[in-house]
C-alpha cells in the first residue's frame, strides 16, 4: 500500500499519532507524501515509537518499516472508527452445547499487516466438556476436543508453544496441542475448585495452580510435571492473581477472611532450594473478595481491593527482594498508595478492576466505569451501558467493555504521555435479546475483538469481530 492510497481521514490519524519532532523530521525526507523515500531509520523509528514491541525481521513478508506503519495505522484506524462492513465485519460462532466458562487468544499477537493475511484464533472452554480452537476471520472451527467427563472451568494459552491447558470441575489439569486438539498430558489436583495461572520462564511455560484446600502446585506446562507443591494456608482455598509483568510474581488470596494474601516468587520453579523465598509474610489486607491487578507500565505494582469492614479500598505494592545481608534475603511489599472508594459506588455488584500504565486504575461496577489515579482522583467516568458490566479488556490501545445489555463498548486512549484519558468510541451489538441474554466476557488482539455471548437457552455462541486491513 502506497501513502497516497490512505483516505484522508486515516491520514490525518496518522499524523495525531505522531509528535511535533517526528513531524519535523519527516518533512525534511519528502516534501510530500508521494515523494517520501524508503528512509529506513525514520520509519523505523515511527514505529519503534508506537509499536515498542514490532519487529520486522521476524514478519514473513513485511518489505519495509514504512510499510509496517502504514499498514497498522490504518488498523488502528479501523479499530477506533467502527463502521459496520467498511472497518469490520462481524460473525457468530456456534458450537458449543453449554455454558463458555473460559477463552483465550492462542494465536500470537504479531500479524502479518503487510501481506494482508492476518488470523486470530481463540481457545475456549465449556461446561459441554470440550476445549475448541476457532478461526476468527472465517468464523469457523478448528478443532474439538472429545467430551471429557466433567465441565471445564478455565483455560490458559501459550501461543509461542501452541500449547493450551484446561482445568475441570474435578481439579484435572490437562495440556491440549494448540493446532490438533490431541490431548497431550494430565495432572489432577483433586480439588472441586482452583485457579489457575500461566507464565513463561527463560522460553518455557509454567502453570501454578491453587486449590480450594489451601495447596499451590507448580506445574511444567510443556509435559504437566510437578515440580513444587506446598501447603499455604490451613484454611479455605487459594484464588491467583496473574502474574506480574516482568514475569516474577503471583498473589496468592485467600478465600477464608481470617488469613491475607501472600507473595509467591516465580524465580523457586527454577530454583527450588530458594525455598525461603517462595512465599511473602502476608500483605496487610484481609477480607475473602479480594480483586487484584497489575499495573502493567512497572515490573511489579500490584493494587488489591478490599473491604476494611466499612469502605472499599485501593492498596498499591511494589514487589521486590530485598537484600538484608550477604546470604539472607526476603520479599518486600512496599505500599505506594492507598485510597478509599466513594461510598455511593454500587458495590453490591461484582467489582471489577483493571490497570492501565503506572499508575491508572479501571473500575466497573454496575453499569459505569471509572477511572481512578493511584492518590484516588477519578479521572473519568463512562456510563454507557444500561445494564451491568460483565469484563473489561485492557491493552496499550484499547478498553474493551462487556455487558448484559448485549453490546460490547469500545475506548481508546488519548494520545497524551501526561495522562491517561479514555475516548468513547462506539458500541458493537451482540444479536437479538431474543436469542441472547448479553455478553458474558470479551478478549482483543491487534486485529479483532471477541465476546461471549449467553444464549438463553444456557447455550452460549462467540461474536466474532474482525477489523479489515
Amino acid at each position: 500500500m502506497s501513502a497516497d492510497a490512505l483516505p484522508l481521514d486515516c491520514l490525518l490519524h496518522l499524523f495525531a499519532c505522531l509528535e511535533v519532532p517526528d513531524l519535523l523530521r519527516a518533512a525534511q525526507v519528502s516534501k510530500t507524501w508521494n515523494e517520501a523515500s524508503e528512509t529506513t531509520s525514520l520509519w523505523r523509528n515511527l514505529c519503534l515509537r508506537r509499536w515498542a514491541f514490532c519487529n520486522i525481521s521476524v514478519i514473513p513478508g513485511m518489505q519495509t518499516w514504512k510499510k509496517y506503519y502504514l499498514h497498522r495505522s490504518n488498523l488502528e484506524h479501523k479499530m477506533e472508527s467502527g463502521r459496520p462492513s467498511v472497518d469490520y465485519t462481524c460473525k457468530a460462532i456456534r458450537g458449543h452445547k453449554g455454558v463458555i466458562n473460559a477463552m483465550a487468544y492462542l494465536s500470537e499477537n504479531e500479524h502479518t499487516f503487510a501481506t494482508g493475511k492476518v488470523k486470530s484464533i481463540v481457545c475456549t472452554a465449556s461446561s459441554d466438556g470440550t476445549i475448541r480452537a476457532w478461526d476468527v476471520q472465517e468464523g469457523t472451527q478448528i478443532w474439538s476436543s472429545p467430551q471429557q467427563e466433567a465441565p471445564l472451568l478455565n483455560i490458559i494459552t501459550f501461543p509461542l508453544h501452541k500449547l493450551a491447558a484446561t482445568t475441570d470441575s474435578r481439579g484435572t489439569v490437562k495440556l491440549w496441542h494448540g493446532d490438533t486438539g490431541e490431548e497431550l498430558a494430565a495432572f489432577s489436583v483433586s480439588s472441586s475448585s482452583c485457579s489457575v495461572v500461566g507464565y513463561t520462564i527463560n522460553n518455557k511455560p509454567f502453570l501454578t495452580v491453587g486449590t480450594g484446600e489451601g495447596v499451590l502446585y507448580q506445574l511444567a506446562a510443556a509435559d504437566l510435571s510437578q515440580v513444587l507443591r506446598t501447603k499455604v494456608f490451613h484454611a479455605g482455598g487459594i484464588e491467583l492473581s496473574l502474574c506480574s509483568p516482568d514475569g516474577q510474581w503471583i498473589i496468592v488470596c485467600p478465600t477464608d477472611p481470617a488469613y491475607s494474601p501472600k507473595v509467591f516468587y516465580t524465580h523457586c520453579v527454577t530454583h527450588p532450594d530458594d525455598d525461603e523465598l517462595m512465599l511473602s509474610s502476608p500483605l496487610p489486607v484481609t477480607d475473602h473478595r479480594l480483586v487484584t491487578c497489575w499495573l502493567p507500565a512497572e515490573p511489579a505494582r500490584i493494587a488489591i481491593m478490599h473491604n476494611d469492614e466499612i469502605n472499599f479500598r485501593i492498596v498499591c505494592f511494589d514487589i521486590a527482594i530485598e537484600k538484608k545481608s550477604r546470604y539472607k534475603r526476603n520479599i518486600t511489599a512496599q505500599q505506594v498508595a492507598s485510597f478509599t472508594l466513594p461510598t455511593q459506588e454500587p458495590w453490591m455488584t461484582e467489582k471489577i478492576m483493571k490497570g492501565f500504565g503506572k499508575q491508572t486504575i479501571l473500575i466497573a461496577a454496575g453499569l459505569e466505569l471509572k477511572l481512578y489515579s493511584l492518590m484516588g482522583t477519578e479521572l473519568m467516568a463512562f456510563k454507557d451501558h444500561y445494564k451491568i458490566i460483565t469484563s473489561i479488556w485492557v491493552d496499550p490501545f484499547h478498553v474493551v467493555t462487556s455487558s448484559m445489555d448485549l453490546s460490547l463498548r469500545v475506548y481508546s486512549w488519548k494520545n497524551d504521555k501526561k495522562s491517561s484519558l479514555l475516548i468513547s468510541c462506539y458500541h458493537l451489538l451482540g444479536g437479538s435479546h431474543r436469542w441472547s441474554s448479553g455478553f458474558r466476557n470479551v478478549a482483543c488482539d491487534d486485529v479483532s475483538i471477541v465476546g461471549v455471548v449467553a444464549g438463553t437457552d444456557g447455550t452460549d455462541i462467540l461474536r466474532a469481530y474482525s477489523f479489515n486491513l
